[in-house]
């Protein structure tokens, strides 16, 4: 008899200021135990890129959000591999020396880590990021030249066969933005987030190939009371390392016309999704919710979202913790309704005189 793998999906939405897993990698820590207790853990660059520093291991499958979207819509289906090969593009609008840095990041990770980083690109124009924030606090942005990236993005698959494409795009220097003095010192929104996630967006859903984005910045001054949560991106001048090892072994997309191939995996293969109890809007939730997933929402980290699960009409399981969410994992695994880890438990003779009908 086969085992039937147990898979969990992994949400803190991009850009909204979530206490956990809205800085440089701060919840790769509760991937890593999920991941350790699940057979597959699927999760956004969102929650595992911490700049220079990363973890793959081979059951945490790195997928792009617009993709997770789709994929929890079951318009999409994923594929997992063992290699991909990457194409970088690169902002034509990054100093020759910032470029220079992150091809070398990109040396590098060809060197040590044997990953395959097959060409590069410079757009044909700067791609002209600006940033934005949202009267909620979330943060997002614009690009002005979004025909210089794809054209970049069509002739690295079309002409040089890459399976997955990296972006570095060059972003606005704030140094004195308030917004950057909070992040950095652990109270705030990440102020790039919400543009990065544009950028991504816009060549998964016009190509269909694993993405994600790294940003161009110079280096920031030395901050004395820099938070811990957002020490990773302070390590030296590219973010990059993290990208290239997620897009390595990211799984493929599988479009409606390839569906059910032996290995895929699809939205109704999910046993649970773990998300923050207040940023349950998301494309991806509306979907789990039609299915039966079960989502388990976790009061402790908050976001600039405040969209519960109950306001939506969203059955969810309510925890404190993501230490809770992991033992409620290893219930459901166990087969074990959460309703009976409880001191108390209804019974079903109070339901006698009105039985439901069905």
């Amino acid at each position: 008899m086969s085992k039937i793998p147990y898979t969990v999906v992994l949400l803190v939405p991009t850009g909204i200021g979530a206490s956990i897993g809205g800085y440089a990698g701060d919840a790769l820590p509760i991937a890593r135990a999920i991941a350790g207790l699940g057979d597959r853990l699927i999760t956004h660059p969102n929650v595992l890129n911490g700049a220079q520093l990363y973890w793959s291991q081979p059951n945490i499958y790195y997928v792009e959000g617009y993709a997770l979207d789709q994929f929890a819509l079951k318009r999409w289906g994923l594929r997992p591999v063992k290699q991909n090969s990457i194409g970088l593009i690169l902002d034509q609008g990054m100093e020759l020396e910032l470029r220079l840095r992150h091809l070398q990041a990109a040396d590098a990770l060809r060197a040590t880590l044997g990953l395959e980083i097959k060409e590069y690109i410079l757009t044909d124009a700067p791609l002209g990021v600006e940033l934005r924030s949202a009267p909620s606090g979330a943060s997002w942005g614009t690009i002005s030249n979004p025909g210089s990236l794809l054209r970049a993005a069509a002739k690295l698959i079309d002409q040089a066969k890459v399976d997955a494409i990296a972006v570095v795009a060059r972003f606005p220097d704030e140094i004195d933005s308030p917004l950057l003095a909070n992040y950095r010192q652990g109270s705030g929104v990440d102020p790039i987030a919400g543009a990065e996630a544009v950028i991504s967006h816009l060549i998964v859903r016009t190509f269909a190939v694993p993405a994600a984005h790294a940003p161009a910045l110079k280096p920031l001054p030395i901050e004395p009371q820099l938070s811990p949560k957002a020490a990773a991106e302070e390590l030296g001048y590219t973010f990059l390392p993290c990208v290239l090892v997620g897009l390595s072994q990211a799984p493929r997309i599988i479009t409606n016309q390839q569906r059910y191939t032996p290995d895929s995996i699809w939205a109704e293969q999910v046993d649970a999704v773990i998300v923050p109890a207040d940023a349950c809007g998301s494309s991806a939730i509306l979907g789990f919710s039609q299915l039966q997933t079960k989502i388990i929402a976790v009061a402790e980290n908050r976001t600039s979202m405040k969209v519960y699960p109950e306001s939506l009409g969203i059955e969810a399981f309510r925890v404190e913790s993501y230490l809770e969410a992991l033992g409620a994992i290893v219930a459901l695994r166990a087969g074990v309704a959460l309703t009976s880890i409880s001191p108390r438990l209804s019974s079903l003779t109070n339901y006698c005189d009105q039985p439901q009908q069905f």
